[in-house]
């Protein structure tokens, strides 16, 4: 082989070890949890290859309403979390000065604790008889005899905590490249603080915000940990009922035919946030382009 054809190769040879784990990790079991979903029979009798299409259709009209409730929650917590997360990575990355590697530490520090220990934790704070119940009961808020355990609420805010970095870090990342002579520009154009924000600094942290939006509702759409400690059967979300087709019920068909439509749902919601947000911000180019 020549030096020109080795030269030619030699990104292809770099590529194949992440393409081998790709699939033999990824594209093998999904072909595999695909032919699972088309599957008819029981656990007993076993289960066979019957192309049963309608396990797809079946598991929809059934599970609609969890589809629905994860997605709101899911919703919900991505906006709380882009509320919170905002104006947090703006201040590590303009005002964090000597302390920003510590203040990002303090952010990261949660992954060090399993996500089972940080939920169960939440159940802990938001107990009938903690602290958070009991000022919320003081000060009006909360009834007497009202709660935020087992409720929505609940199992929102675990999942805006456990979620929150993944808003954190890529608004962080994208507000510290921002260079610090297009602001200067902005104020020498409008003057303002709240019109510099509006007309330089958010335009130019739009990449940050589709990236944190994303890594956040993705995961927190198919989570079922929160709503199943936090929250009772009336909060339970799709990927409850995922855990419980496969782990507990054994109907294996129905499980992968609810896993192959989450991620069929998730990536119809990329698509759509792809075309409103354009591809350029979905890839974190577009304040490269600038």
């Amino acid at each position: 082989m020549s030096a020109r054809l080795r030269k030619a190769a030699l990104p292809y040879l770099l590529l194949l070890p992440g393409l081998g784990w790709l699939l033999l990790f990824f594209a093998v079991p999904l072909v595999i949890m695909f032919l699972e979903s088309l599957k008819t029979g029981t656990i007993d009798t076993g289960f066979t290859l019957t192309w049963e299409f309608s396990n797809y259709t079946d598991a929809l009209s059934d599970y609609r309403e969890q589809f629905l409730r994860s997605f709101e929650y899911a919703g919900l917590a991505t906006l709380i979390a882009l509320l919170i997360g905002y104006p947090l990575a703006y201040v590590i990355a303009f005002r964090g000065g000597r302390y920003r590697n510590a203040l990002l530490l303090l952010v990261i520090v949660p992954f060090f604790v399993t996500y089972l220990i940080r939920t169960l934790s939440w159940e802990t704070i938001l107990s009938d008889s903690g602290l958070v119940v009991n000022t919320l009961q003081t000060i009006g808020i909360v009834a007497d005899d009202g709660r935020l355990l087992d409720t929505t609420v609940s199992v929102v805010a675990g999942i805006t905590y456990n979620y929150l970095p993944f808003m954190v870090l890529p608004l962080y990342a994208n507000l510290e490249r921002i260079d610090g002579r297009m602001l200067e520009a902005g104020y020498d154009l409008y003057g303002r603080r709240r019109d510099v924000f509006l007309r330089v600094t958010l335009p130019l942290s739009m990449p940050g915000v589709v990236a944190g939006t994303l890594l956040t509702f993705i995961p927190a759409a198919g989570d079922f940990i929160n709503a199943e400690l936090l929250g009772t059967p009336r909060q339970f979300m799709i990927g409850n009922v995922i855990q419980s087709r496969y782990l507990e019920v054994a109907d294996y068909p129905t499980a992968a035919a609810l896993s192959f439509l989450l991620m069929a749902f998730m990536l119809i919601i990329v698509l759509i946030w792809a075309r409103i947000a354009g591809t350029e911000a979905l890839l974190g180019t577009e304040g490269e382009r600038r």
